[in-house]
């Protein structure tokens, strides 16, 4: 934990951990990567394994991850994150590996790889951001858009005769074998980001058990693309969202 200190009379509560830049945030006002971004190198920096840590970031708004999180960082093609984080961890088995990925990214053109490596238990985590909307390249339909959802390509909402039912991916991974730990959370309230920051912190130790892979699902909003206030887009988040992709561990180790 972050030490209390001091500073002309005042407490210090927070302060950015070393483990990010200094580059200023581009993300939107309101966006929740900049919080997940922040709670995974608060773990990073509390753990001190900045030196042994390896980031995967592929197309989409997590593109920018390593412009942020000071740690060795690959850009991987769209879709492709989860088997280039793949190949690193079989290189380097001692490194704690994860990737971050957009729904868009992991949910549609990265289905296969995505459920392949959870499936072979591939012992890294896998970091997905579901903001159910393509947010960089125009807020287009993405597999978790909502029923009725309106977005560039939906503009009379997602109709499910015509485009399906929204995938919870989630769920379909953790019934694969090779699923170790899964679960899905939000940083729109204090108490929910204390949730994440918990469950960031058990994939990486249990990273070291190597018993196959940690998936961590954050439902997070999309101001720009909702085209929402950030506190409409939370409440929004609230109402629609969560009762799609409720949140809570969805399958935990079990003890040996």
């Amino acid at each position: 934990m972050l030490e209390d200190v001091l500073t002309n009379g005042y407490e210090l509560v927070y302060k950015k951990p070393s483990t990010l830049t200094s580059k200023p945030y581009h993300y939107c006002p309101g966006c929740g990567h900049s919080v997940v971004h922040r709670l995974l190198m608060e773990v990073v920096e509390e753990k001190g394994i900045q030196e042994t840590t390896i980031g995967v970031a592929p197309v989409g708004c997590s593109v920018f991850a390593y412009d942020y999180m000071d740690i060795d960082m690959q850009e991987a093609a769209h879709g492709r994150a989860s088997a280039v984080a793949t190949g690193i961890k079989r290189i380097y088995p001692d490194k704690y590996v994860f990737s971050y990925q957009g729904d868009g990214d992991l949910a549609a053109i990265g289905t296969a790889e995505t459920i392949h490596t959870v499936n072979r238990g591939e012992n890294i985590l896998v970091v997905f951001i579901n903001n159910a909307i393509y947010g960089m390249t125009g807020g287009q339909m993405a597999p978790t858009t909502l029923l009725e959802q309106v977005t560039s390509t939906t503009p009379y909402g997602r109709k499910h005769e015509q485009m399906g039912y929204p995938l919870r991916i989630t769920e379909l991974l953790a019934q694969l074998p090779g699923a170790y730990y899964v679960s899905r959370h939000a940083v729109h309230t204090v108490n929910a980001v204390r949730k994440l920051k918990k469950a960031i912190e058990k994939s990486f130790e249990y990273q070291k058990l190597n018993r196959g892979t940690c998936f961590i699902e954050v439902v997070s909003n999309c101001p720009s693309g909702w085209k929402m206030t950030p506190l409409e887009s939370n409440k929004w988040l609230e109402e629609n969202m969560f009762p799609s992709y409720p949140l809570g561990d969805i399958k935990i180790p079990k003890e040996k």
